[in-house]
């Protein structure tokens, strides 16, 4: 076992065990000496705020989110409620009468819409129905929660403040009664299973849901241990627990398993703010960990809202963000993120931090999707335009982000190294390219969750723009037990950059050799000349002759990506865009373009293969150009002489000259 793997292994053990690796120093005694606050403080803001928000209103981040929640159909709102809602339907019912309540009450908090209200308290009548608020049971008969008990404990704690005078005294209290059965303890089983796994009775599917799908949850406690749906109930359980503070005798032990929960759970984050599930997952993650120690420091005086780093997370965001023609909130999408989403946690920390970064990123990058930025923003706090500093970047999980701008004809390459994650796909050494707004190395949306389904093939290192060995990509799981994490990992060897070049080398090799015994090496160096030209160096060695191919994924969810196969390479083509590539091998190549067998509902995926012939020691050399109409073409020509790979071209109208020296750890790069 290498030192990375066991590394690995015993940092995600001191996690599942629930210790901190930085302990913060807070339990029992803290809280023993916290001092709740008058009832007048609210939740995540005062009263006397609601003017500040009116006006953030108008911002021109904010307005077209709020145009959709006042505009919202409410008539069909009602009709949902009233007459199609399954009180056995957790997976869209449920969520759809929690997202309901959770937009009308906000609204009627800052219009006193009447018919906000009305639907509002319809929505609460409705939840409060459910015998259950979450669909997974323990031991066949307790309920715990993951999402849908968590949030919907949220939502209602924050309604039962934003509604407040226009409830009856009886209502609040049923809904303080219900958060107290139906969604605390839901939230407390869960985050006690991920502190002891080892005592959990088996969790499963409640068989009173319609949910269609079952996987295999006996390994959930430890599995879902270090992924966002630890935060969820971390969130719902202390929100729940700071509300009844003092009025439910459970609720000091609600709050203390919420921050110890935390606590274990914030090296998910790495030093640097980087999240291994991918930024999808990363500003709903953040955003709910924001949430319970912003109402942490109001209700209870416990201030840990430094428990990570809040500044570098809403820069990883920023550093993953990648603005792309036609796709609004496009993101480097390794494992199943698929655009930046909601940034709404980086109001919060422009607020809390005077962050002017943050501050950028909430109202330029990414989208509005909830009305938490709009509680937050603070229009005191200048927003600071990132510089060049942010534009290379190699985060503690040694993902690699390497760009020349923020505006979508901006050039942004990204390499997958790393350690295994939930949410992640067999992707190791795969790389994404986009300039002049277009995808060009695509890494492909909507791969399945569940593995019974034909596009789960998305998740396969077939499907990313990588390395087969025979045919076949590195270790991956089945899919029984959900979106878990694999066993393979790769590590960066070698990242340098001056700006203007970025060289960075990965090596995968115990991810492959998990499939494959007869695997020696397997390396990736990108070579990046920015704005325009990336060249690959595969090295692969095996004990026994194999053919390798490498893979190119193409863009194509809009119906208009394209691939055309050249002599000794390929054209990959875009509206606005194409790539050029060539490929050199010790031996020949044959490149081919094919195309997933998917349903067509789900889309069309085609792809380039080029392949060598069988061998043990393979070296591939691929050389792309990006072009664009608007733009002088660069050239780039790859040869090889006494065992050097050189790569010579123009770029801006000078000549370059690229060497890739193999042997040893890594290739030895050289530019003349």
């Amino acid at each position: 076992m290498n030192n990375s793997r066991r590394d690995f292994l015993n940092r995600t053990a001191l996690i599942a065990a629930g210790l901190a690796l930085k302990p913060s120093g807070l339990g029992a005694k803290s809280l023993a000496n916290a001092t709740p606050s008058p009832n007048e403080k609210g939740l995540l803001f005062d009263k006397s705020e609601i003017p500040r928000m009116l006006e953030t209103i108008k911002h021109p981040r904010f307005a077209p989110y709020w145009k959709s929640i006042t505009e919202a159909d409410l008539d069909a709102d009602t009709k949902f409620l009233r007459d199609e809602l399954r009180l056995n339907n957790h997976v869209a019912d449920f969520l759809r009468a929690r997202t309901i309540l959770e937009r009308s009450s906000f609204v009627y908090l800052l219009t006193k819409d009447a018919r906000q209200l009305a639907v509002a308290k319809l929505a609460i009548s409705r939840i409060l129905e459910y015998p259950k608020w979450d669909y997974f049971l323990e031991a066949g008969e307790f309920t715990f929660g993951l999402q849908r008990a968590p949030e919907t404990t949220i939502a209602m704690a924050f309604a039962l403040e934003w509604l407040d005078e226009a409830l009856t005294v009886d209502l609040k209290n049923e809904i303080e009664k219900q958060i107290g059965e139906k969604g605390a303890p839901a939230c407390y089983r869960t985050l006690w299973g991920m502190k002891h796994p080892d005592r959990v009775r088996g969790w499963g599917f409640d068989p009173a849901s319609d949910y269609p799908f079952r996987v295999d949850l006996s390994r959930w406690p430890l599995i879902l241990n270090s992924t966002n749906l630890k935060v969820i109930p971390i969130a719902g359980l202390g929100i729940a627990g700071c509300l009844l503070y003092g009025k439910n005798p459970q609720a000091q032990r609600w709050v203390e398993l919420a921050l110890q929960s935390a606590r274990a759970f914030a090296p998910m984050f790495g030093s640097d703010g980087c999240y291994d599930e991918g930024v999808s997952y990363w500003g709903y993650t953040a955003l709910h960990l924001a949430m319970f120690l912003e109402v942490l420091n109001r209700k209870l005086g416990i201030d840990e809202r430094s428990l990570i780093n809040f500044p570098g997370t809403v820069r990883y965001g920023l550093q993953m963000s990648m603005p792309t023609t036609g796709k609004v909130g496009d993101c480097v999408n390794f494992g199943d993120a698929s655009v930046i989403g909601d940034v709404s946690v980086a109001a919060w920390v422009a607020r809390t931090k005077r962050d002017g970064i943050a501050q950028y990123l909430a109202t330029a990058v990414g989208e509005v999707r909830n009305h938490y930025g709009i509680i937050w923003y603070d229009a005191t706090v200048p927003p600071s335009t990132p510089g060049p500093e942010l534009y290379d970047v190699r985060f503690a999980n040694d993902w690699v982000v390497s760009r020349t701008g923020w505006d979508e004809q901006s050039s942004v390459m990204a390499l997958r190294s790393g350690f295994p994650a939930n949410h992640e796909h067999a992707d190791r050494n795969s790389v994404i390219f986009k300039a002049y707004g277009e995808r060009l190395f695509h890494d492909p949306f909507k791969a399945a969750y569940p593995y019974t389904l034909k596009h789960w093939v998305l998740r396969t290192t077939a499907a990313h723009t990588a390395v087969l060995i025979g045919g076949k990509g590195h270790q991956y799981h089945d899919g029984h037990e959900g979106t878990n994490a694999s066993w393979a990992e790769a590590k960066i060897i070698d990242y340098n950059t001056d700006g203007k070049r970025l060289v960075v080398t990965s090596d995968a090799t115990d991810a492959y050799r998990l499939v494959n015994p007869a695997v020696e090496l397997v390396q990736r160096t990108v070579i990046f000349l920015k704005p325009d030209i990336l060249l690959l160096f595969d090295r692969v060695k095996l004990k026994s002759p194999s053919n390798v191919q490498l893979r190119f994924q193409i863009y194509n969810e809009d119906g208009k990506g394209s691939g055309q196969v050249r002599q000794s390479g390929f054209v990959i083509q875009r509206p606005h865009a194409s790539l050029d590539t060539r490929l050199r091998s010790k031996s020949d190549v044959v490149v081919r373009l094919g195309q997933f067998d998917v349903p067509a509902d789900i889309g069309v995926y085609p792809y380039l293969e080029a392949e060598t012939q069988q061998g043990n020691d393979h070296e591939i050399v691929t050389a792309s150009v990006a072009r664009s109409g608007a733009t002088a073409a660069s050239t780039v020509e790859v040869s090889s002489k006494d065992g050097v790979w050189l790569a010579t071209g123009k770029q801006n109208g000078k000549g370059f000259k690229v060497s890739i020296r193999p042997g040893g750890e890594k290739p030895l790069v050289q530019f003349d």
